[in-house]
């Protein structure tokens, strides 16, 4: 099982064990992460899982679609070149040690 380092906005780290084939999100949401709201619950219709991956993580994960692109454009918190959406990345066992930055706000 994959382990993924969430760092909330205040510094505070959290290590959770996700289960691979899970996406980000609901590792998330089942471990009361509660910085991630997930509220379309995992549709890739709402941007309120966003998070900043660590930029070493980031050729380790599945390029962007489309909708995801343009959804990072509507998120409470303003985009950054290492912003994604949690819903759209689904662990493997290459992501684990993968540190997650969380935004200050989801909505």
């Amino acid at each position: 099982m994959p382990k993924v380092i969430f760092v909330a906005s205040d510094q505070t780290r959290r290590e959770i064990e996700i289960s691979g084939g899970w996406s980000l999100m609901e590792g998330a949401v089942q471990n009361d992460v509660t910085e991630i709201v997930a509220e379309c619950g995992g549709g890739c219709a709402c941007a309120t899982c966003h998070v900043f991956i660590e930029p070493a993580w980031l050729d380790k994960l599945p390029e962007q679609t489309p909708s995801e692109k343009d959804l990072l454009d509507c998120t409470a918190v303003p985009r950054q070149s290492n912003s994604r959406l949690s819903c759209q990345i689904k662990l493997t066992p290459e992501m684990d040690g993968m540190v997650v930055h969380l935004p200050q706000r989801q909505t």
